[in-house]
């Protein structure tokens, strides 16, 4: 990446330290609201009949929690490391990039009081209202301007792969945020939306859909274009495809949407060109999981014995597998079973837990070390067991939604031959209770992979050198 015998530029890592940190702290979290809303629907009187403690104001909680928060740490701090060593440059205005942090963590603490509350908009991923919708989009705009700004002053002609990802995610989560939260504050805690009916669930969805597209796909598929071949020690396997896949994905990407509001009150066309764009969107999805996976083509033997590259590998198998399912259920037959049902949720968590956070995950135990002055993680073997218990946790959780899902659909749909419906709704919930409790044993078992996590993380912090931020160190991720 850059001319050889260089001296290797002094990198601002001091914020990358801090978004990584609080990406576990945000994961736990996040991940452990979650462990109690699958209680509550299993058993729910755990809400103790207090208004905070309901499922409608933890649920929202929960999704910013792991969504903007854990996930959203992660890509700052990934996306931040990343340009400065592909770029060969420190960040630009790190006095700016420091008030990311600071901005962003008010973010997150302004939705941890707010939604409890139950201020919000009610709008998917976009609960905040209106006065901190105003500091997300400050922050929003410092943020691209540091990490553009270091693109600009890079010493390299090349920009990697990697930043084209994460900066097709900066301008387009800018550009969704705004439009989807034009709103009308009728008191300082209160807004309507600028849109009316069909038009406001349509541009919702619009932005709910290039939320997962570009805040869950696209930026994420930039630390995966960085990470995985540096824990594989192989080039990437296509740089070709990489670029076509860029190109095709976000070309693609901003179409799909609409396949949330099947049989609504859209235009049955605009149903139909979200359900064909989702279809056509397999093809990139899959070619970036074949590319990171074939990056391992001649290093196989690492995922018997690394249990970093076995995450990101995993969390490559999961983002084919929910890039498969997305396209088929977006089939409007399909989808007339799965729509409303735990099927749906099964396949955001599969995305959620097995890509995004499998990703993460993997991606911070390649980082921490570097960044606090140590060659690897304090224990390698916390690492395989995080590794196994994420892993079971998930394919737990979704193989019970799965299954709820499908069975629900199947029992909701079932007439009499006067027409009448064969299962009442409370019949359908009693047959699904089995499949609540597996849900919470596998989120419960995926939350403590990430507690032995943070063990581990604080036990590599306490054995790193005097110099925390070593420049040797940091210069060769």
């Amino acid at each position: 990446m850059a001319t050889a015998g260089a001296a290797a530029p002094v990198y601002a890592d001091g914020v990358v330290r801090q978004f990584s940190i609080m990406t576990i702290v945000w994961g736990i979290v996040g991940m452990l609201v979650g462990v109690v809303l699958a209680a509550q629907l299993a058993w729910p009187a755990l809400n103790f009949d207090v208004p905070f403690l309901s499922y409608g104001r933890l649920r929202p909680l929960h999704t910013n929690a792991v969504i903007f928060a854990f996930g959203g740490s992660a890509l700052f701090a990934t996306s931040f490391y990343v340009v400065q060593r592909t770029c060969r440059a420190s960040l630009f205005a790190p006095g700016l990039a420091a008030f990311v942090f600071w901005g962003w963590q008010a973010v997150i603490l302004a939705a941890a009081i707010t939604l409890p509350l139950g201020i919000s908009t009610s709008k998917e991923y976009a609960e905040l209202e209106w006065p901190i919708d105003l500091l997300i989009t400050v922050v929003w705009v410092a943020y691209a301007v540091v990490y553009f700004g270091t693109i600009a002053k890079r010493k390299t002609e090349h920009i990697y792969v990697a930043n084209w990802f994460y900066g097709a995610f900066i301008v387009t989560v800018a550009v969704l945020h705004v439009v989807n939260s034009a709103e009308l504050p009728v008191t300082a805690w209160k807004s309507y939306s600028v849109y009316p009916g069909s038009i406001d669930a349509m541009v919702q969805w619009w932005y709910g859909h290039n939320a997962v597209g570009f805040f869950l796909t696209a930026g994420f598929l930039g630390m995966m274009y960085y990470f995985v071949p540096k824990q594989a020690e192989r080039p990437v396997y296509s740089y070709r495809l990489s670029v076509v896949h860029f190109w095709a994905l976000i070309s693609v990407y901003m179409w799909a949407g609409p396949h949330h509001l099947h049989y609504s009150t859209l235009p049955d066309w605009v149903q139909s060109v979200g359900m064909v764009f989702s279809l056509i969107l397999l093809a990139p999805s899959w070619g970036g999981m074949i590319n990171g996976i074939m990056t391992l083509s001649g290093a196989w033997e690492k995922l018997r014995d690394d249990p970093v590259i076995r995450f990101m590998i995993v969390s490559l198998s999961f983002y084919g597998m929910s890039t498969f399912e997305g396209p088929m259920m977006s089939i409007k037959t399909v989808n007339a079973l799965s729509h409303f049902t735990d099927w749906t949720i099964g396949h955001v968590h599969s995305g959620a837990l097995g890509w995004v956070a499998m990703m993460t995950i993997g991606s911070l135990y390649f980082l921490i070390p570097r960044l606090y002055g140590r060659t690897e993680m304090w224990s390698v073997r916390l690492i395989n067991t995080h590794f196994w218990l994420s892993t079971i946790g998930v394919i737990f959780y979704v193989a019970n939604m799965w299954i709820a899902g499908v069975m629900q659909g199947l029992m909701w749909r079932a007439m009499n031959e006067d027409g009448t419906l064969v299962n009442s709704f409370v019949q359908s919930l009693e047959a699904t209770w089995p499949f609540y409790v597996g849900r919470l044993l596998g989120g419960t078992v995926f939350f403590v992979g990430m507690l032995v996590m943070a063990f581990n993380t604080i036990k590599t912090i306490q054995a790193g050198g005097p110099d925390a931020g070593a420049q040797g160190l940091a210069a060769r991720g």
